[in-house]
């Protein structure tokens, strides 16, 4: 395990976190440059980009699974992130058919090695947009309806460039042309669709995961996860003080996060490929006993969305990170705990019982991990709204020089009141009510927010 030891105690309750609390990695995702496949020949570039990702990852589900067998440590997905397909295709894609292509030959490489997901079918469009990266973004209803494992992701604002309202006001259009071209399958596009505010280079997770233009020729990232683990840890100091709290979720975290580091080490050594970072996010999953909602709970709000959840919900983010950090050799990512809807099961109860509404959501992505993901609502809401929910929510991520993101999936054909099923780790979801009041006016402006004066570092 290099410079980290684990002690015989560690082992075993590790063990226990791993039997009985729902401890895994979620995920080992290989990153990949693509930018030496660039071609101007869309043929030419598509075969770059099969090779290139078929060499890279051939060995990448054998070695998990290598893994997981010697150590016992359940990884429950393998996934990759390519630079995104909006650079990389700027030379050779000449329509919005041209990069459905890409998508296409995107999937069936991670089919052939056997991923779960690909991400960076993506455009980085905070300040501006070039007309190809306006091509791919107009392209991703039809590439995410037609591939399986694609994953993609728009990044329309930062703290230092300000938000593309232009880009905002499309992704709105785009988010519910994606619902449509899904409806027979309650809108799944959109559950592998994110919109960004400071998207980082070299997040794991997905679907906002991409390999940056600053990352080496490939590396491996790896996505901790364990809700179950620091929520059983919780139980056993229930009504101590705050300090006893923190520390006992801080301790929790670091036990956490030196299995992650455990297993980039091993997935680095044995594939030949350099150590990334560990990202100690909190990842919920369906599963009872594996949600961020409860360990909200066993804090002390009776559902998540009572008074003090925003509060225990940044005790909670700040003391993972402290913790997290202290176990692994280099965290990023995006680090600290989801909050998505659908795939936490805590979540789904506190919506409805009437606890949670988007608007109290969006006051708890100022102090999370990411921001608002996996929420579904009705397929008739307007464009222009869901480009409102969105702008709402880049203004978090640059006033707050953090991450934040929407996975918002309007369910064609239906309404407040009834569910979404999407399967597997995405969950179901109910949908959920938007305010009905308009911004037609705001969003429908031309141009740019400009970035906040604490922006300028220089």
């Amino acid at each position: 395990m290099g410079d980290i030891m684990i002690n015989m105690r560690e082992v075993f309750e590790t063990n226990e976190m791993i039997e009985k609390e729902n401890l895994d990695v979620r995920t080992i995702t290989l990153g990949i440059s693509l930018l030496d496949c660039m071609d101007s020949s869309l043929d030419g570039l598509c075969e770059r980009i099969q090779d290139k990702i078929c060499k890279k990852a051939e060995n990448l589900v054998r070695v998990g699974e290598e893994i997981e067998a010697e150590f016992g440590i359940p990884i429950v997905n393998k996934r990759l992130s390519v630079t995104p397909i909006g650079l990389i295709g700027s030379a050779a894609c000449r329509r919005e058919e041209d990069f459905v292509r890409v998508a296409k030959v995107m999937d069936q490489a991670a089919k052939e090695v056997g991923v779960n997901f690909i991400g960076g079918y993506s455009a980085l469009v905070s300040k501006g947009q070039t007309p190809k990266e306006e091509l791919l973004i107009r392209s991703i209803p039809e590439a995410l309806a037609g591939t399986e494992r694609v994953m993609s992701s728009v990044n329309v604002g930062s703290t230092k460039t300000g938000i593309n309202m232009d880009a905002v006001r499309l992704m709105g259009d785009i988010i519910l042309e994606a619902s449509r071209k899904t409806a027979d399958r309650d809108s799944l596009a959109c559950t592998k669709l994110v919109t960004l505010c400071n998207a980082p280079d070299d997040n794991p997770f997905m679907a906002g995961a991409f390999h940056g233009v600053t990352e080496a020729d490939a590396v491996i990232n790896v996505g901790v996860s364990g809700p179950g683990v620091v929520k059983t840890a919780l139980e056993k100091v229930r009504g101590e003080n705050f300090e006893i709290l923190c520390k006992t979720i801080k301790d929790t975290a670091c036990k956490v996060t030196r299995v992650g580091q455990l297993v980039a080490s091993e997935a680095s050594k044995r594939l030949g490929i350099p150590f990334g970072i560990v990202d100690l996010s909190l990842a919920p999953t369906p599963a009872v006993g594996d949600s961020v909602a409860d360990i909200l709970h066993e804090i002390g709000v009776e559902y998540a969305g009572a008074p003090g959840t925003t509060a225990a919900l940044a005790l909670l983010n700040d003391q993972v990170k402290k913790g997290g950090a202290m176990a692994a050799n280099v965290v990023g990512g995006l680090s600290g705990a989801f909050i998505p809807v659908s795939e936490d099961q805590g979540m789904i109860d506190s919506v409805e019982a009437g606890a949670l509404t988007i608007e109290k959501l969006e006051a708890m992505t100022s102090v999370c991990s990411v921001g608002l993901d996996m929420i579904a609502v009705p397929g008739d809401t307007k464009a222009e709204t869901i480009a409102g929910i969105l702008a709402d929510e880049m203004a978090i991520g640059m006033i707050n020089q953090k991450t934040t993101a929407v996975r918002i999936i309007p369910v064609a054909g239906k309404g407040v009141g009834e569910h979404a099923e999407f399967g597997g780790l995405l969950g179901h979801a109910p949908i959920m009510p938007v305010n009905g009041f308009g911004c037609d006016g705001f969003v429908n402006r031309a141009g740019r927010i400009p970035s906040p004066i604490h922006s300028f570092r220089n």
